[in-house]
């Protein structure tokens, strides 16, 4: 029970800055967009903005799902869940720094 406790507070470590960063560097990109298109930016949730990622979470979170008649439910629901986290799985083999890594695995020189 330990050992998966430790485990999971590791992938949180990695994963949750990730989400966060890319997140902020998504509101980043479409306050740049809008200052390009001289147009007003995602500026109205919080200081400058700074809320926004967290409203649009939220709404990704809380928008209805539609599965078209034809297709199998299952996998419709679980293709873009198995997509994320076949990008995140590529993140446990980065070192984050001197034997920091969330898993070390045995690739010897690539």
């Amino acid at each position: 029970m330990f050992l998966f406790l430790e485990t999971l507070v590791k992938v949180l470590c990695v994963i949750l800055p990730l989400l966060i960063g890319v997140a902020y560097f998504t509101l980043a990109e479409r306050q740049l967009m809008s200052a390009i298109q001289r147009r007003r930016g995602p500026n109205v949730v919080g200081l400058f903005g700074i809320l926004q990622p967290l409203a649009d979470g939220l709404k990704l979170l809380t928008k209805e799902t539609i599965i078209p008649s034809s297709a199998n439910p299952f996998v419709f629901l679980l293709a873009p869940v198995l997509t994320f986290l076949l990008a995140l799985i590529g993140w446990a083999a980065i070192p984050l720094g001197d034997g920091i890594v969330l898993s070390d695995l045995n690739f010897g020189v690539l």
